[in-house]
């Protein structure tokens, strides 16, 4: 029987060298989280190349190692981040994507799987919940140790917007979206707030006095975000390289972090058999426990609604 390798706690191994899998490394490589990442590509030429011009950079950060590595590299990894997969098109929707890529996630799992794997995965290819389904079910491994990126770039546009349109640090709203990671998420309203201020009263106070309205129209600008920008430069990286910083900070540092990640519910709101967002809190074992936060009837309906499409897309997969 082949002996287990130990973790090493402060390495990484990126799978997919994309546009968003070299822009997570190049985040990583500046915050000094991990001394080693390896960077795994169809391409091995492709992977050597972005290995090499990140490494370029770390003379003015902290020594670490980065290079282009193999499924071998997995064994002793902290976390595998996979961001391989097809790119979003134009007019093409995160649920277009899915039977390219759980195809694609059909060759990757097994690869990771029988090196005795015992970090934890992080999914973010799209569409994410999907995935995240997928790669619990082809992997065979606890939830707890499979997080999907979820919501975690949707809520910090939603905090970007609230904040340009009250005028505060986004800092200090407090919101999330829930749901999908995509056209049925939701903005989760009656549990937002500025600093312990209802969103309603903030709102009033900056001036805004048609709340509904307001709100409304910045979950419309979160959602049709990532549209916006694939229109106008092919694809979104940078705010979801930087989202994915955030997920391995809080696992590495065993933060406890309370994220909007996607995993499997188990009967929360009613919704059995599916991954999907909502506020979990996140440690160094991967997610520990969902956070009960408050919603409203029509938001409940919603996050139903948003977990019915979802289940209707696993329907046609076979696993």
């Amino acid at each position: 029987m082949e002996k287990r390798v130990d973790i090493n706690p402060r390495k990484a191994v990126m799978i997919g060298c994309g546009y968003v899998g070299s822009a997570a490394v190049f985040s990583l490589m500046e915050s000094g989280l991990f001394s080693e990442i390896a960077m795994i590509d169809a391409d091995m030429a492709k992977a050597e190349g972005e290995a090499m011009d990140i490494s370029h950079g770390i003379p003015f950060v902290k020594h670490m190692k980065i290079y282009a590595g193999t499924y071998d590299d997995v064994k002793d990894a902290a976390i595998v981040i996979i961001t391989a997969g097809a790119n979003q098109k134009p007019d093409e929707t995160r649920l277009d994507l899915v039977h390219k890529n759980v195809s694609i996630y059909k060759t990757i799992i097994p690869e990771i799987t029988k090196r005795d794997f015992s970090g934890i995965l992080l999914v973010v290819s799209n569409p994410v919940d999907i995935l995240t389904y997928v790669t619990v079910k082809l992997s065979g491994l606890p939830e707890n140790r499979v997080i999907g990126s979820g919501t975690v770039l949707d809520t910090a546009r939603l905090k970007y917007e609230v904040a340009e349109q009250l005028h505060v640090d986004s800092r200090s709203v407090h919101a999330f979206i829930i749901g999908e990671h995509g056209d049925s998420e939701i903005a989760a309203w009656s549990s937002a707030n500025v600093s312990g201020i209802e969103i309603e009263d903030f709102c009033e106070m900056r001036g805004h006095e048609d709340t509904e309205e307001s709100t409304n129209e910045m979950a419309e600008k979160v959602k049709n975000s990532a549209y916006e920008i694939i229109k106008r430069k092919r694809a979104t990286y940078y705010g979801v390289a930087v989202a994915i910083r955030r997920i391995c900070e809080a696992i590495v540092r065993d933060e406890k972090s309370i994220l909007p990640v996607s995993t499997i519910m188990h009967g929360e709101y009613g919704i059995n058999d599916v991954a999907l967002s909502m506020p979990v809190i996140v440690g160094k074992n991967g997610t520990e426990t969902k956070v009960p936060i408050s919603l409203d009837e029509d938001e409940k309906i919603d996050l139903k609604k948003s977990a019915d499409i979802l289940k209707g897309i696993l329907k046609e997969i076979s696993l």
